[in-house]
């Protein structure tokens, strides 16, 4: 019997390890090559769409515009979850495109589910830039085997036209220069040190995906990121507390929190980082609160699907892509 359980042991562990050299990194990109906008959720005004275009322009790039986008379904999405689809495949067929960004979330990425097979993602590795609503590809992607960006899109972009920080940080991690994050303490931090798989997204999304083929979270070892808007602090209680009873915090090895935007007062809490405090520090792992991702005017880029180094000190905490072969590593001090 003792022969039997150390031979399946094994066998999990060379599954898991085999697994982690799976895991796709999409080529970075050089001047001149293709980079795909396409609009999988809500509507957005084409002269944003062209506004985006011209800052990858100005990086260097050849921005094409999937040819569904600035049309509008039902009053809010982007087309019909039929155009949404044909925008996203052409995008990951096409040869010649070497990225995409999505122009918004908003809802309905997740009509695409009947559509865009896993495979497709798998058998046409590239990087896929988006946050919010996007949450839902970035699983996608995380399932398939493949790294992808949570990052800015085209309306926060065009606001200060391509050169704001979080916009730099994008484009350096697109060419391959890639950050090592530097946070400061956080009065809700829980030191430790962890070592796993990025995976997470919108709180509200990602919760929607839990139990599916889908689902980034059905898998050990992972470090779990999290951001929500416009949910009061009862509905984000609830949403942590379904990641729980589903098992999924048992499988975590580390958080990281990013922004909670427009939250509202409706329990007596002066944060949800002190209102899930007390579930996190029964969970003996590392827990970074205050990375500046998320919906507000400072989005940060995290590159789901790789592996991160998860440290939180007295010090602050600090966030490196291990396993990422880039051309280059920065530190960055979060604000």
């Amino acid at each position: 019997m003792k022969k039997y359980l150390i031979l399946f042991l094994f066998t999990i562990f060379v599954v898991a390890v085999h697994a982690a050299e799976n895991v796709v990194q999409p080529s970075f990109l050089k001047k001149g090559d293709k980079v795909a906008l396409i609009s999988p959720s809500y509507y957005i005004e084409p002269t944003v769409v062209s506004q985006a275009a011209d800052v990858l322009k100005k990086w260097g790039l050849v921005p094409v515009i999937g040819n569904n986008v600035g049309k509008k379904y039902a009053g809010k999405y982007a087309g019909t979850p039929q155009e949404r689809a044909e925008d996203l495949l052409w995008a990951l067929h096409d040869d010649e495109v070497k990225a995409v960004i999505c122009n918004r979330g908003g809802y309905g990425a997740i009509h695409l589910i009947d559509f865009v097979p896993l495979k497709e993602f798998a058998e046409h590795p590239k990087w896929f830039v988006g946050f919010s609503d996007i949450t839902t590809i970035h699983s996608f992607l995380s399932v398939a085997g493949v790294m992808s960006i949570h990052g800015t899109m085209p309306k926060e972009m065009v606001n200060a036209k391509g050169n704001d920080q979080t916009s730099l940080l994008l484009k350096n991690i697109l060419f391959g220069n890639i950050p090592e994050y530097q946070l400061r303490p956080n009065r809700y931090n829980l030191k430790g040190n962890a070592e796993g798989t990025l995976v997470g997204g919108n709180l509200c999304v990602l919760s929607a995906l839990g139990g599916s083929f889908c689902d980034a979270t059905n898998k050990d070892g992972i470090i779990l990121f999290l951001e929500e808007i416009g949910e009061n602090k009862r509905n984000i209680d609830r949403l942590f507390n379904t990641l729980k009873v589903r098992g999924v915090l048992s499988r975590v090895k580390g958080i990281i929190f990013g922004e909670f935007i427009d939250v509202g007062n409706d329990l007596d809490f002066e944060s949800v980082e002190q209102m899930l405090y007390p579930y996190l520090e029964k969970l003996n792992i590392p827990v970074c609160c205050g990375f500046p991702a998320g919906h507000g005017d400072v989005n940060f880029p995290l590159i789901h699907g790789a592996t991160v180094q998860l440290n939180v000190n007295q010090q602050g905490a600090s966030i490196r892509f291990s396993n990422v072969v880039a051309e280059g590593v920065g530190i960055v001090d979060c604000p």
